[in-house]
């Protein structure tokens, strides 16, 4: 970037990050101004003057209202950033305040969860005064949410993001795959299961192009059968085991860890069939050039080091 551009961007303000962040939300800058209480002719003012500063156009005016330019999407996903972080030193001097000197917040996908689980069992012995949220989703989701600087880190897969550039990641535990049904289900004594009886029951899977349900789809496509047209889709680990329980006609596939635990419980049993394809390894992933709080630093050790 020019010097020039350097120096403009330092006179840029909190209003203006504020107004292109909201800009993104509601498509239309009247609705952006009303909804931070500004003038729509301030707000045209505001924008004009952030686009004078980068020396670039940021949006395209059309009848729908203004889509970003790609200057645009990388000046808003920044500014979301720096007000999430703007908003996470607030709390967390709030914390400090109130005694506890920092707050992580963690993204998980479901298949991690256990593993995340005893990691944050070691490291809240060595640090009892660090607030922990933690977050279940895809990791598509979370990567949004990392983008925006909503998460301090996330375990997850960084493959299923268009712009792997971005994160540092971090490979640290192989993924396997077990299939778990309900106890009363036929197949549950059986020796050996085969992939055209599982597809007699009906499947509980993931969202379409999640690592998990590829892997699936990739089982049915080498053993030369019709992938299931009547599925039950869930990225919830608490669905997939009430429906499991609701019916002894449905099976699930799930990280290894987590059936694992869910067997314990008694609340599912596993089939003997085992995946012929691999999944990808979970990965620490953070966010580039961008510094760790060191809260985040030490449960990643804790994370990696188990």
């Amino acid at each position: 970037m020019s010097e020039p551009v350097t120096r403009g961007l330092g006179r840029l303000t909190m209003r203006q990050m504020l107004l292109l962040a909201t800009i993104d939300d509601s498509a239309s800058l009247k609705g952006a101004a009303t909804r931070i209480g500004m003038s729509q002719p301030r707000a045209t003012k505001s924008l004009q003057e952030i686009e004078d500063m980068v020396e670039q156009q940021l949006f395209t005016r059309t009848n729908r209202g203004l889509t970003p330019t790609i200057a645009g999407a990388c000046a808003i996903r920044h500014a979301k950033v720096m007000l999430s972080q703007i908003g996470s030193l607030e709390e967390e001097l709030r914390h400090i305040a109130e005694g506890a000197w920092a707050k992580l917040r963690i993204g998980t996908i479901m298949g991690a969860t256990p593993i995340v689980t005893e990691a944050i069992g070691t490291f809240s012995e060595r640090f009892p005064n660090v607030s922990l949220e933690i977050l279940e989703d895809t990791s598509v989701e979370l990567l949004r949410l990392l983008d925006r600087g909503d998460l301090d880190l996330m375990i997850g897969r960084s493959s299923v993001s268009g712009r792997p550039e971005l994160y540092d990641t971090v490979a640290f535990h192989d993924e396997l795959l077990t299939v778990v049904a309900n106890p009363a289900h036929p197949l549950v004594e059986r020796k050996r299961v085969t992939l055209a009886e599982l597809s007699q029951s009906r499947w509980i899977v993931y969202t379409a192009m999640m690592p998990m349900r590829i892997s699936l789809e990739q089982e049915y496509r080498e053993a030369g059968l019709a992938f299931p047209r009547t599925l039950v889709e869930t990225r919830s680990a608490f669905a997939t085991m009430s429906l499991l329980h609701s019916s002894p006609n449905y099976i699930a596939l799930l990280s290894s860890d987590v059936a694992a635990f869910f067997v314990d419980l008694g609340a599912a049993r596993t089939l003997n069939f085992r995946l012929r394809s691999k999944s990808q390894a979970y990965e620490v992933i953070t966010r580039r050039k961008t510094p760790l709080p060191p809260a985040a630093a030490e449960f990643i050790r804790a994370l990696t080091m188990r």
